[in-house]
């Protein structure tokens, strides 16, 4: 097969087998885990042999009309380049992980058919928006994705929580995509073409009227879809989903997918400074904040949240600076990392019962229960602190050597001071990645109290994803001289200075919050507060899913939020101060938008109710009751007595003929 067959079957064979899935998953049961593992893996196979065969060489091109439209065509296009080839990789890898995971971690869930179908739909689409060298096929994909995530994140939709999360994040990620989808006409419409290589060629002949306008409306876009601020907010509250959900949204799919647009159009972005520069500091105030917050949070699932936010801020803040290479870097490290740690929480829930930091850390003995759990969590939580030589290590350093460079001049893609924004936010959020980091271990794997409860060896389906994807999690990093060439020759080697300044800064977060912990410790502040009561699931031998749905259910009633929980011995509590009862619930942005959007929309619906039922049903009442009464007065001559009805036809007769013997006098008169 050619590669273009080939690349072509990468997205096709996830979506046959969602489609196979969900025609069979009544009838025949028995097919729904092989048609989910099966389809997904052997795309998985092909998008390697694609990436082999591309080599990261000269791009592969393909395209036919799809339809004319009278005025710009759509093309069914592909194009393959180093960065698609890798990313469709990371993507497809990630997502037979998390097939293979569910078919245990959902092991006796009703709905898991059409679960498993949403998920190899998902991943179709954002294969497709990868692969794809059309931005209407690009779009397509786009929204299937934001389609799948409403279904998926309101998996459990037994739960308030899942249900407000699923909205949530449909009508965020779409008050994004309003803007998004009229730069994208407006891109095409000054390019001629929807082609990215049409674009692009009329990029750099200058033929682009207004670049700045189109990369701005394209910005709202990715802010939504990569959950940048200020439309980040539906991420973290988006946990209320199945875990594998979570590490698939997280580590290849929809949130990924803006980053990877930027870094395809990146010239457009390039050819205004201005966007550049808004861009830069979008991904400043995403790393700080969602840093601050991952400190505050209680549930492991939403630390991990916000650490994904300020991941998407780094590579956010590479493509401010003009470099793509290190974006992506950090995307597909980020992706090996990320993922595993998802469902290395997944395991954790299951065996503590609880999502909850401030229970975990009164529970003794976690590691024994899930030591393949607690090795690639280690292992993963070091490469999002970035510690040498983990793969988060080399991906971060790509980051800032390019701010580094940028803002020293050496770089002249972007303003200089777009690159001292990213450096010296990228600094400030590798202290605090190393300080939330450090407390999720502690506080999960370093508990004070009774023991965790014993479900014997969870399930090989589960914990083998764990090791496969701790490999890349250590390892990948060490490829960056490889790589040089599949992303665009830009080197991803660290430089002493960036490496010395950032792992430091990353040692001495971690070493803080050990202190604080310690301190708390000595203090006697984790003897002082004890579990409460119904923060623990009680039933520890279900299936890790249900376990999962009781204790997202749970925390809002035990600890009075979803987010946080008033635990003294927190050492994330000691080192934020004040700061901390803001950091839980995201800086009040939710407030903020609820005032500004929510309530105006509720009293708009309102009047549009009271002006529907006051004063339009009132009109169509009136008309009702008109006639009634018409019919009323109609149905008293409706007697039934023939001689009344002669009677009044005989009146009728004579009176029509004294009218007319009237009229003829009065005209012969006149």
């Amino acid at each position: 097969m050619t590669t273009t067959t080939l690349a072509v079957l990468v997205p096709l064979l996830p979506f046959l087998g969602a489609a196979a899935g969900l025609l069979l998953g009544r009838t025949a049961p028995g097919f729904v885990r092989p048609l989910a593992v099966l389809p997904t893996l052997t795309s998985a196979v092909l998008a390697v042999v694609v990436a082999v065969r591309q080599g990261g060489g000269e791009a592969i091109d393909a395209a036919t009309r799809l339809t004319p439209t009278g005025s710009v065509p759509i093309d069914l296009a592909l194009y393959l380049d180093g960065f698609a080839v890798l990313v469709a990789v990371l993507v497809a890898v990630v997502a037979s992980c998390v097939q293979i995971y569910s078919t245990a971690y959902l092991r006796d869930d009703p709905r898991y058919p059409s679960y498993a179908a949403l998920v190899s739909l998902f991943t179709s689409a954002m294969l497709l928006v990868v692969y794809s060298g059309d931005l209407i096929v690009l779009l397509v994909g786009w929204e299937i994705m934001g389609i799948c995530s409403y279904f998926l994140v309101g998996h459990y939709w037994e739960t308030p929580e899942a249900r407000a999360a699923s909205l949530k994040a449909f009508l965020v990620t779409k008050l994004g995509d309003v803007p998004f989808l009229i730069g994208l006409f407006a891109l095409a419409t000054d390019a001629g073409t929807f082609q990215i290589t049409g674009v692009l060629g009329s990029v750099a002949a200058g033929g682009i009227d207004h670049p700045t306008l189109v990369a701005l409306l394209l910005l709202a876009g990715v802010a939504g879809k990569s959950a940048q601020f200020p439309l980040h907010t539906w991420l973290p509250d988006a946990m209320a989903g199945p875990t594998p959900v979570s590490a698939l949204i997280h580590a290849a799919t929809m949130v990924a997918a803006g980053i990877y647009f930027v870094a395809r159009l990146l010239p457009l972005f390039a050819a205004s400074a201005a966007a550049l520069t808004v861009l830069a500091v979008m991904a400043a105030f995403t790393m700080v904040g969602s840093g601050l917050a991952a400190l505050a949070q209680d549930d492991i699932k939403r630390v991990l949240a916000y650490s994904t936010i300020g991941q998407l801020g780094y590579m956010a803040g590479a493509l401010a600076v003009g470099d793509r290479g290190a974006a992506v870097f950090h995307l597909l490290a980020h992706g090996a990392f990320k993922a595993l740690l998802f469902l290395a929480a997944g395991v954790i829930i299951h065996a503590a019962g609880t999502n909850s930091l401030a229970a975990m850390s009164r529970m003794s003995d976690l590691p024994k229960r899930v030591p393949d759990a607690y090795w690639t969590m280690t292992v993963a939580l070091l490469a999002l602190a970035a510690i040498p030589p983990f793969a988060g290590f080399f991906s971060k350093e790509a980051v800032l050597v390019a701010a580094e460079h940028t803002a020293l001049g050496e770089s002249d893609v972007a303003p200089g001071a777009a690159g001292w924004t990213v450096l010296v936010a990228g600094l400030l959020t590798a202290f605090l990645t190393a300080a939330y980091a450090t407390r999720l271990w502690l506080l999960a794997f370093r508990g004070r109290g009774a023991e965790a409860p014993d479900h014997g060896r969870e399930p090989l389906a589960m914990t083998s994803v764990l090791w496969l994807l701790a490999v890349p999690s250590f390892g990948f990093g060490l490829t960056y001289g490889y790589f040089d060439g599949w992303f665009d020759g830009h080197g991803l080697a660290p430089t002493l200075t960036t490496a010395v300044l950032g792992t430091g800064i990353a040692v001495v977060g971690g070493l803080l919050t050990y202190a604080a912990w310690r301190s708390l410790l000595a203090r006697g502040a984790l003897a002082a507060a004890g579990t409460p009561a119904g923060a623990v699931t009680p039933h520890p031998d279900a299936a890790p899913s249900v376990i999962e749905a009781d204790a997202i259910t749970a925390h809002t009633p035990v600890y009075g939020s979803i987010a946080a929980a008033c635990d003294p011995a927190d050492p994330g509590r000691m080192l934020l101060g004040p700061l901390h009862r803001h950091a839980a619930v995201g800086f009040h942005l939710d407030a903020v938008y609820h005032v500004l959007f929510v309530r105006p929309v509720q009293a708009g619906a309102g009047l549009v109710r009271f002006l529907d039922r006051e004063v339009v049903d009132t009109y169509v009442r009136g008309a009702a009751t008109g006639s009634n009464w018409l019919g009323l007065l109609v149905r008293r001559a409706q007697t039934g007595n023939v001689q009344t009805y002669v009677g009044a036809l005989l009146a009728g007769t004579a009176v029509l003929a004294i009218a007319a013997v009237v009229l003829s006098n009065v005209n012969a008169g006149s």
